[in-house]
């Protein structure tokens, strides 16, 4: 396929950027809604809720690389529409469950399980679609955008999803989602950009899962983005997997409230996000990569530090600067592989990468629910925090410390690279 030749002005990517919206909003608001589940509804303890978390990202681990694959070989569009619609199913079987009177932790982590499978899917193939809707030189004001407004989501969401608590419990959240991932499908549908997919030789399966992996081994930048993004997501789960009961048990916050501060948090993303694509040009792509995050994630320190009062608002806003500072390298990066990535293969360099940025999650929030319920759960937050400040280091390794921007296309050509050696 071919890169587009869209605007971010275009129909098109509006309606793309509606359903992502929508989606987002609605899996913002299920991500504190489903935990509460747990916890109000079903008891559940720390080392379950933390369980509840990894079961949402184990299918990075267990289906990842031949996801990569598949998502080369098919049409996008049909692919993230099955996706949707699966999870509109999902999210609606849980408060059938609860009306029913059958609801129970297994069906929560079933659920968890699913959605993740799709989300997988759904995550690369929607990578590997953005660059048939827009032009190369559109890409980072697009990226920024779709960043920008999921940091939006992740402010509204949990607030909305506090509020829903409040008023009806926790399953009226679960609903929100199951009805923005409807809209997602319909705004899917009516998309019309042709989509061109690569008609070079059929190879296994085996074999071009193997071709991604060896792009991004042997590639300096690629790779040492994918052991960071791996190591600080390991370290960032950590604190989120047990954050909702750190604060409701540990620091005394009413359930109700949870939601309002985790919105504040995501504030600092809105920012962030804004601010990424400026801070590219003004910086260069690499060093505001580097800046944005080696120079916020200390701000995250704040959090073990929490208590009722004027600390619980100094750690909140300590971990708005640290999102803030994810949030504008995630538009950089992303940017990046998407142009210096061959388009042939980017769904499997994107899963390739992702397998170990998405595939560790699953492992914080078992190693964070694991802690929490053995030491305690304010010391686990301080040596997620402590780990996610370290994995900064990793940066500086390689190519990325001494540019100022990120390349656009790798050194060597794309055969050439796979098939070296």
């Amino acid at each position: 396929m071919t890169a587009g030749g869209g605007t971010v002005a275009g129909r098109d990517f509006r309606l793309f950027w509606l359903g992502q919206a929508t989606s987002k909003l609605g899996s913002s608001v299920s991500s504190v809604a489903l935990p509460l589940v747990a916890v109000a509804t079903l008891d559940a303890g720390t080392l379950q809720v933390a369980l509840l978390a990894a079961f949402t990202w184990l299918p990075w681990l267990l289906i990842g690389l031949p996801a990569g694959a598949w998502v080369d070989r098919l049409p996008r569009r049909p692919l993230m529409i099955g996706c949707d619609l699966l999870c509109l199913v999902v999210f609606l079987s849980v408060p059938l469950a609860w009306w029913l009177g059958t609801l129970t932790l297994t069906h929560l982590f079933i659920a968890a399980l699913v959605s993740g499978t799709a989300g997988v899917f759904f995550q690369t193939a929607d990578q590997v679609f953005l660059p048939t809707l827009l032009s190369p030189g559109d890409l980072p004001g697009g990226n920024t955008r779709l960043q920008s407004t999921e940091q939006a989501a992740h402010v509204a969401g949990p607030g909305v999803a506090g509020l829903l608590t409040q008023l009806a419990g926790a399953v009226a959240g679960l609903l929100v989602d199951a009805v923005s991932f409807l809209v997602s499908a319909i705004c899917l549908w009516r998309i019309r950009v042709p989509e061109r997919l690569h008609r070079g030789p059929r190879r296994s399966l085996k074999a071009e899962v193997a071709e991604g992996l060896r792009f991004v081994a042997r590639d300096p930048y690629l790779r040492v983005l994918t052991i960071w993004g791996a190591v600080s997501n390991l370290a960032l789960i950590g604190y989120q997997s047990v954050l909702v009961v750190f604060l409701v048990r540990e620091v005394g916050v009413a359930p109700g409230v949870v939601g309002g501060l985790i919105a504040a948090t995501s504030l600092g993303g809105v920012l962030g996000a804004a601010a990424g694509s400026a801070l590219g040009r003004r910086l260069g792509t690499a060093r505001a990569l580097l800046a944005s995050n080696v120079l916020a994630t200390p701000f995250g320190l704040l959090l073990p530090l929490a208590e009722r009062g004027p600390r619980l608002a100094l750690a909140v806003a300590g971990v708005a600067v640290l999102i803030a500072g994810v949030s504008a390298g995630n538009v950089v990066k992303g940017s990046f592989r998407q142009t210096y990535v061959p388009h042939e293969l980017l769904g499997r360099v994107t899963v390739s990468m992702q397998l170990l940025n998405y595939g560790t999650i699953p492992l914080g929030a078992l190693i964070g629910g694991v802690l929490g319920a053995s030491i305690g759960l304010r010391p686990t937050i301080w040596l997620s925090m402590v780990a996610a400040v370290a994995s900064g280091l990793i940066l500086l390794i390689g190519p990325i410390r001494t540019a100022r921007d990120l390349p656009s296309t790798p050194r060597s050509t794309p055969r050439e690279l796979v098939h070296a050696g």
